[in-house]
């Protein structure tokens, strides 16, 4: 405690008796040790506009106009503080916490009430027929491109539907009585890579259509393939998984072999840095892209009691995976991947062929297949994180085996042993007007304080 005495005289200074302070101060240097930063940070930053949100009334918004411009006790706020403060008995109370949890209570509350208000549609916006589809669980023969291009394997057969004007193009036959087993498009477009049930690992030009290079390595059938970037990842019967650099003359980078079985799920994670492995030994693996050459991967989770080919990494958290099993298991898992630790298990009845998170609201849509009971053929749409359904669609006559969804995430297109695809507009559309979640919606800025 200091004892501060004036330095000049006056018949006032004379008279008075000294004032204890909590600290020494000066006129003009703000002492930042009496100052309320978070508080000053949120009057500093402010640009909330006046908004009648029908959602809250006066009382609470006379609550919060007395917490931006009150302290503790009631006197009004200082932002700066000149020399030092006579010591004061207020409780170290900081206001902007405070508002950041009635801003998060505000925030749940109306997005609680928006889900109550997301409906599933009633049909389907556009059916296709797709004859001679394999009905095969472990293959993965449907891909929708940036380019809006659907690429789909028919039999020995591949086409490419153009979503914006459906001109439908058939790219190749396979002969010898081989059949493309798997598909995807690279990231730019520019290539569409194709596995066959003869281990043939083929990348096309899509805008010249034709085969520009064989990728070998494997040594039966190829059931999964990702891309990441210029690397090729491959999954195969024969057990191995082969990540493939389209550039280089002498395509293979890593070969590693941890699963058991026939690897049916490949995806990389957003950031390209993780990879997710499912295999017919009903388990999944983590590898990080650094390490994979050593054969060492991250996490081996055997919580599955069947196969597991679904698998998708959320768009919000770049560490939740989430994962489904065949039929014996009928379960979809979420993973936190850092932790390596099950976020939660929901019982789904029916065998989970396929995953699409919904990039516009948190929510996830999974494709089914075999049920013992009524749950069968269908997709069903999940809440995320609490994995509440919100409904399910049933309008396929036989189990789901594909999911993808389009390059503005709002339709999604399933692809049935029914021998139909059926296009949904499940996802959509994104939410524009922000300002009717909060009156506080500006000061999301100030979850980190740059003030301290």
């Amino acid at each position: 405690m200091w004892n501060l005495e004036h330095d000049w005289y006056s018949p006032k200074s004379l008279l008075s008796t000294p004032t204890h302070y909590d600290f020494p101060g000066d006129r003009f240097i703000p002492n930042r040790s009496l100052m309320d930063l978070d508080q000053a940070q949120s009057l500093l930053t402010n640009r909330t506009k006046k908004i009648q949100n029908k959602q809250f009334n006066e009382v609470y918004r006379q609550i919060v106009d007395e917490k931006l411009r009150l302290d503790s006790e009631g006197k009004p706020f200082r932002m700066l503080v000149f020399r030092g403060s006579p010591k004061s008995s207020r409780k170290p109370i900081r206001h902007i916490d405070e508002m950041r949890e009635e801003e998060a209570a505000a925030l749940q509350n109306t997005s609680n009430q928006y889900h109550y208000r997301r409906r599933l549609p009633k049909g389907e916006s556009r059916i296709l027929d797709a004859p001679n589809i394999r009905n095969d669980y472990y293959a993965n023969i449907m891909d929708w491109g940036k380019n809006h291009m659907l690429a789909i394997a028919l039999g020995s057969d591949m086409y490419l539907w153009n979503s914006e004007n459906s001109n439908v193009f058939k790219l190749f036959s396979a002969t010898n009585n081989d059949f493309p087993t798997s598909v995807s498009w690279s990231e730019d477009t520019k290539y569409l890579a194709t596995g066959f049930m003869s281990s043939k690992l083929q990348l096309w030009d899509a805008e010249t259509s034709i085969p520009i290079r064989i990728l070998k390595g494997h040594g039966q059938r190829i059931a999964t393939i990702a891309w990441n970037g210029h690397i090729l990842t491959s999954g195969s019967h024969d057990k191995y998984i082969i990540n493939h650099d389209v550039r280089a003359r002498t395509n293979v980078i890593s070969r590693v072999k941890a699963h058991t079985a026939e690897v049916c799920g490949l995806k990389w994670s957003r950031r390209g840095n993780i990879l997710a492995s499912g295999g017919n030994e009903n388990h999944i693996y983590v590898w990080d892209l650094a390490k994979m050459s050593s054969s060492n991967f991250l996490h081996c989770f055997k919580d599955h009691c069947a196969a597991v080919k679904a698998l998708a990494w959320c768009p919000y958290d770049s560490g939740v995976l989430a994962s489904g099993g065949g039929t014996e298991d009928r379960c979809i898992k979420i993973w936190n991947v850092k932790k390596g630790t099950c976020i939660c298990s929901i019982d789904t009845k029916a065998q989970v062929c396929g995953f699409e998170w919904n990039r516009h609201h948190k929510e996830l849509l999974s494709g089914h297949g075999f049920s013992t009971n009524a749950h069968h053929n269908q997709l069903c749409l999940w809440r995320y994180p609490s994995m509440t359904k919100v409904g399910g669609l049933d309008r396929h006559a036989s189990r789901v085996l594909h999911l993808c969804q389009s390059p503005d995430g709002l339709t999604v297109v399933s692809a049935g042993a029914d021998e139909t695809l059926r296009f949904w507009d499940v996802f959509g559309p994104p939410v524009t007007n922000t300002s009717e979640i909060s009156d506080l919606g500006n000061l999301l800025s100030l979850k980190v304080s740059p003030i301290r």
